[in-house]
Order: C-alpha cells, then sequence, then structure tokens
C-alpha cells in the first residue's frame, strides 16, 4: 500500500479532477439510461408465462388486457361510444366490451346473466383493453383525460404508470430527507462541521458513476433505479468514515497532513477492504437469481460498492488533502460523548439476553418461513387516484382477473366439453370462446375473417377466462393450477395458460427456489470473507449466527402481526441485511480480539463495548434512516417493503451486535480461542 498511497498523495489535483470530470459525465449520462417497469420481463425465457406469451403474440394480434376502465351511468349506445373513443387513443388496443362477445341485437335480457354481467351491470360499463408498453404514462394520461373524474381506471398498465411517474420525484423526496439527516448524524458524530461533507463528497460520488455507467447496460429495473443508489449510500458511507477518522487520529498525534494521510490508508485500508468483501461478496449472491431483477440489482450493487471502495481509498484521500485546513477551520465540541460505562451494563443483562434470543429464533425463522407473500407491484394505496379507482371498479363487478387458455385448434368437441368443464370452477365468472360467443355449430370457414381470428389462429384456439379474484394469493393460484390440469386431461401437455395470475404464478415458482440458492450462497460468501479476516472457525459462526438471527426475527415480524409480506423485498432483505451489517458485527469482534490479548474475556469485552458502540450506533443510525425514509416517501409497494425491512433489520442487528454478540463471545470465549490462528490470547490467571 505504501507505493498506491505515495501515488495518490502525489497527484492528488489530477485525481481530483479527473473524478469530479467523470462524475459529471455520469451525471449527465444517468439521465439517458432506460429503466424497465415490467416486472414479467425479468422472468427465464423458459417460464412456461414467458413461453405462452411469446406464441401467443406470434398465433393472434390480440394481447392479454392490462387495463380495466370503469364507466358510470351509461346506456348500452353511450357505452359503445365510449368504446369508440378508447380505440381511437395511439396505443390502445384490444379494447373489449359486450359486444365483442354477444350479438346486441339480441335482447340482453335473454343472454346468459354471467355473461352480460361481466361487461355491463346496473348502468355501469366495464371495458378490457391492452395500453401499449413502454407508453403507460401517456396513454393513460389520455384516457383520463377522455373519461373524466366520475370514472375509473385500473390494471397492470395503471400501476406501471404511477410508478413511473412517481419514480422520479419520490427519489428525490426521499434524498431531500435523507442527506440532511445523514448530515446531522455525521455533525454530532465528529469534531468537523465541513467533515460529513467530504464523507458524502466521496460516496456521491461513485453513486453518481454507478448510475451513469448503467448506460451500457442498457437498462435496469425500477427496483434497481429506486434502491440502488440509496442501499449504496448507505452501506458503504462507512469506509469514508474508517478513513477520516483515522486521518483525524493521527493529524491529533501532531503528524503532517501528508503523512497522517499515508498512514491513514495504510492502517485503514484491511478494516475497509474486510467491510467492502463481505458486502461485495453478499450482493453476488444476488445475481444467481434465475427471477433476473434480483440479479439486475445484484449487479448494480456489486458495481456500486466496487466503485464506492476505490472513490474512498483513491479519491476521498486526494479530495483530503486538497482541502484539509477547511477541516481545521470548522472544528467543533463533541455533542455527544463516546459510551465509556456501557460495557459494564451490557454484560451484566447477558444471560437473559442470550436466552431471550436463543428462544426467539426456532420461532422467527420457523415464522418468516409461513409469512403470507405477494409476489407483484402490490395494492396501490387508496389515497392515490389509481387506489381509490381500482377499490370502486372491484365494488361495482367485484375481483376479475383475466387469463388465457391456448389449446390446440379445429378440435371443438373437446374445446366444449372442457368449457363445460371450467364453468363448473365457481371463482370463474365466465368463459369466452368461439363456442360460446358464436356457436360450436357454425363452421369458422363459414363466417368473417374479423370475427373467428378473435379465437383462432392456424395452430392454436384462445379461450378467455374471467376469474371473480385477485390477480395473486392462494385462491388465485389455486385456480391457475386447475385450470391447466383440466386442460391437460383433454390435451395433454400441447396447452398454454397466460395472463397476469400466471405470470405471477410463475414469479413464486422461481422465486421460491431462488431464496434457498440465494440465501445459501450469501452466507458461504461472507463466511469465507470471514474466515480468512479472522483465520478462525468460530468467529464466522457467531458472527452470521449474530446478524442472521437478526433478519429471521426482522422478516417473522409480518407474520405474527398478519401481514403479507412482498416476496421480492423478503428476499432482497434478507441478503441485504446480512452483507449491510455484518460490518456492525466485524467491528465489534475486531476490539474484541485485538483487546483480549491484553485483558481478561470479560474486561475485554467490556473495553471493546465501550469504545466500538459509539461507532457501530452511527453506521446502524444512518442504515435505519435511509430503511425507513423509503418506506415513508415510496408509494411503490415493493420499495416500501424494501425499506420497512431494511430500516428495521438494521435497528435488530445493532441490538443484537451490542447485546447479543458480547455474550457469546463471553461464553465461548475458550472455544474460539482454540479454534482461532494464532489467537493469542491473554490466559486468565495472569
Amino acid at each position: 500500500m505504501d507505493r498506491i498511497a505515495d501515488l495518490i498523495i502525489t497527484y492528488r489535483k489530477r485525481i481530483v479532477t479527473s473524478f469530479l470530470i467523470i462524475t459529471l459525465v455520469c451525471a449527465i449520462a444517468q439521465f439517458f439510461v432506460s429503466v424497465n417497469y415490467n416486472m414479467a420481463d425479468y422472468l427465464p425465457d423458459d417460464a412456461p408465462s414467458t413461453t405462452a406469451i411469446d406464441i401467443m403474440n406470434e398465433e393472434f394480434d390480440g394481447a392479454v388486457p392490462n387495463a380495466r376502465v370503469l364507466i358510470n351511468d351509461v346506456t348500452i349506445q353511450e357505452a359503445l361510444v365510449y368504446k369508440d373513443h378508447l380505440e381511437e387513443i395511439d396505443g390502445v388496443s384490444n379494447v373489449m366490451w359486450l359486444d365483442d362477445v354477444i350479438d346486441l341485437k339480441i335482447p340482453i335480457e335473454i343472454i346468459d346473466e354471467n355473461v352480460v354481467e361481466s361487461y355491463y351491470l346496473n348502468d355501469r360499463a366495464l371495458m378490457t383493453l391492452r395500453i401499449q408498453e413502454g407508453e403507460e404514462v401517456r396513454i393513460t394520461n389520455e384516457i383520463y383525460e377522455l373519461i373524466g373524474e366520475k370514472n375509473a381506471m385500473e390494471g397492470e398498465a395503471v400501476d406501471t404508470a404511477v410508478s413511473q411517474q412517481m419514480a422520479g420525484s419520490e427519489s428525490l423526496y426521499a434524498a431531500l430527507l435523507l442527506v440532511p439527516i445523514i448530515i446531522l448524524i455525521l455533525v454530532v458524530s465528529t469534531n468537523s462541521w465541513i467533515e460529513p461533507v467530504f464523507f458524502l463528497t466521496a460516496i456521491g460520488v461513485s453513486v453518481l458513476i454507478n448510475l451513469g455507467t448503467n448506460l451500457f447496460i442498457g437498462e435496469v429495473s425500477f427496483i434497481t433505479q429506486s434502491v440502488s443508489p440509496i442501499l449504496q449510500l448507505a452501506v458503504s458511507l462507512d469506509y469514508a468514515i474508517f478513513l477520516l477518522h483515522r486521518f483525524s487520529d493521527y493529524r491529533e498525534r501532531n503528524y503532517e497532513p501528508v503523512e497522517a494521510m499515508k498512514l491513514a490508508i495504510q492502517k485503514a485500508f484491511p478494516a475497509i477492504s474486510a467491510s467492502a468483501a463481505t458486502t461485495f461478496f453478499g450482493f453476488i449472491a444476488l445475481t444467481f437469481m434465475s427471477f433476473e431483477i434480483g440479479a439486475d440489482l445484484g449487479f448494480n450493487l456489486v458495481k456500486g460498492i466496487a466503485l464506492s471502495f476505490i472513490s474512498v481509498i483513491v479519491f476521498l484521500p486526494a479530495l483530503t488533502l486538497c482541502f484539509y485546513k477547511w477541516i481545521d477551520r470548522t472544528q467543533h465540541k463533541p455533542f455527544i460523548r463516546p459510551f465509556r460505562n456501557i460495557g459494564s451494563g451490557v454484560m451484566k443483562a447477558r444471560f437473559p439476553v442470550l436466552i431471550l434470543v436463543l428462544l426467539m429464533m426456532v420461532p422467527a425463522f420457523l415464522a418468516q418461513n409461513n409469512t403470507v407473500f405477494t409476489y407483484g407491484l402490490g395494492e396501490q394505496p387508496e389515497s392515490t387516484r389509481a387506489g381509490s379507482d381500482s377499490r370502486e371498479i372491484q365494488e361495482a363487478f367485484g375481483e376479475l382477473t383475466q387469463m388465457v387458455l391456448l389449446v390446440p385448434s379445429h378440435e371443438m368437441v373437446r374445446e366444449v366439453e372442457l368449457i363445460q368443464e371450467l364453468d363448473e370452477i365457481h371463482e370463474i365468472k365466465s368463459v369466452i370462446s368461439y363456442s360460446e360467443a358464436v356457436s360450436s355449430v357454425i363452421p369458422p370457414e363459414y363466417l368473417d375473417e374479423s370475427i373467428t381470428d378473435e379465437f383462432f389462429s392456424e395452430n392454436y384456439s384462445r379461450i378467455i377466462i374471467n376469474k371473480e379474484t385477485a390477480a395473486e394469493g392462494d385462491l388465485a393460484f389455486s385456480i391457475v393450477e386447475e385450470v391447466q390440469e383440466k386442460a391437460e386431461q383433454y390435451y395433454g401437455e400441447d396447452v398454454l395458460i397466460l395472463g397476469e395470475s400466471v405470470t405471477l404464478y410463475d414469479m413464486k415458482q422461481i422465486t421460491s427456489k431462488d431464496n434457498t440458492v440465494v440465501n445459501l450462497m450469501t452466507v458461504l460468501a461472507i463466511a469465507i470473507v470471514l474466515f480468512v479476516t479472522f483465520r478462525s472457525i468460530s468467529f464466522p459462526v457467531v458472527l452470521i449466527l449474530t446478524i442472521q438471527a437478526a433478519v429471521w426475527i426482522n422478516l417473522s415480524v409480518p407474520y405474527f402481526s398478519n401481514m403479507t409480506l412482498d416476496y421480492l423485498g423478503y428476499l432482497i432483505v434478507s441478503t441485504v441485511q446480512l452483507a449491510a451489517t455484518v460490518d456492525y458485527a466485524i467491528l465489534l469482534t475486531e476490539g474484541y480480539k485485538e483487546n483480549r490479548k491484553q485483558h481478561s474475556a470479560m474486561e475485554a469485552i467490556k473495553k471493546t463495548l465501550n469504545e466500538k458502540t459509539f461507532s457501530i450506533s452511527i453506521s446502524a443510525a444512518i442504515l435505519s434512516s435511509v430503511g425507513f425514509i423509503l418506506w415513508i416517501t415510496s408509494s411503490n409497494p415493493i420499495v416500501g417493503s424494501i425499506g420497512l425491512l431494511l430500516g428495521r433489520g438494521a435497528l435488530l442487528a445493532f441490538l443484537l451486535v451490542v447485546f447479543f454478540l458480547p455474550a457469546i463471545l463471553v461464553i465461548f470465549d475458550k472455544i474460539i480461542e482454540k479454534t482461532t490462528w494464532k489467537a493469542n490470547f491473554m490466559k486468565e490467571n495472569e
């Protein structure tokens, strides 16, 4: 490190200039990065629903509807006028209403009641339509302008439009809240008014470079765009704090600034490297997810951590040496004194804490595996128009989700028998097919293609199923399985099924498998880093047990509070919390290991707690603030869920590191000593 430190010090002005130029370029480039809001695009190419969508797009012109529009207080003729206007909007296709499934020349009183009431009930018309992907914001705004305030709209496309519109403003709002809070936390924990600006500048530069370099990737998911910058800031800010605290320590010992920075780089490098490595390899586990939205976020965070590490080791020393006089001129007295007597108090409670946490572990582990999960974007808050519209539509027509079943064509007898069985499923409100809309006794070749093309392609017959359930949940997924099973009884495996429920069902199957792989890889990767860092078998076990217990308790809260939990948030946070908060345990354990060489186990842990608790509390306060700000500011249920889990998880990790980990270290001190290479612990009788 001597040579690297010398180069950084010698070329500090060039380094600062180069980093600032790159940051400016990347700050502009980030505005040209494409953001993908369609979660279905991140399913594997071989997922059943993905395959079904591709085949249907090849065989049929019409895609699965992704929006519903409710028109209140209209006659049938007035509803048809609205339908014509909807079809005229550029980007709207497959507008489907009652006239597409029955002949309106026939009195509706003699038509099947279930079919009619799926589209027209109590002078209310409900139409389904397809909104072009990538144009959701423009098109939904045009539809709102057409239907006005008294009518309503809901669906996947509406949720996507809301997410797109809110993403930018909410990210800015989160930043405006977060930056002052972080500055306040850093100001009260340092001795200089300007020092927090150096911390944030170093990490802020790496965040902007990370955002700008996404241009080379092509596009990122909306989850990555919303969460990654704030997570990167929160988990890597410690690196900057480690370095500048070392620099301040050497300055207080009367070292010249250049020499102080050289020593700071050398001494802080191992701690920063270990901290970055655990987070880096922890996030790498996300890149192995089959559900590629996790891989998208994982790759972005891995890139961000690497950039933060480089920025702290190279840019921050150069920046500090250029402007260190500002730090000297803005010194102030400490606002909060370090916790000098916390060690004795914590150790008095070690046995009750140990017993309590051990008793909580098993129920928490079981509970977090039995939480009710959601897999989609979740429900929009009722405070938004999208949320209130959705509620109005569901109150008028009930929960209704559409599925499409593709079966081999030219087998009308089988199709009619299958439809009869599907009609018997209680939650299926109506089934729309050629035999239902026209007649099974009229040969399709006798009719105009404009009629038959809705139902037949060269290879497939299309059956539209309206089910009275939400898009996801145990009931919705059981119907997907039942429809698939009944169709296969008639056609074998030559059937395809698609729709929002089917896509979410595939997400459930895929992410459930990802959970085991990602968690195992995260634990193994971090364990290897800890093994190399501490040269010990027992230290990695103790540290991971502590943080993993905090993860289990955090993720079990929704189960005990009878709330649903977004699965993507669960999967990401179970990895992020472990990777990000294990640094607290590393910091405390490193201090204990050093103090144990000169003190008994009890005295060493008390001394370590007195020295390290303040630093750990600052890191936890920053990460927890980041999480809770995300939760408060985001209307996106997934982002909000990640924020809440992260904020609560950081607090739990802090509590367990400060109260549970010390108890474990003292109680198992002898085992730790025997399983650590060259531990050099002081003998208790010395």
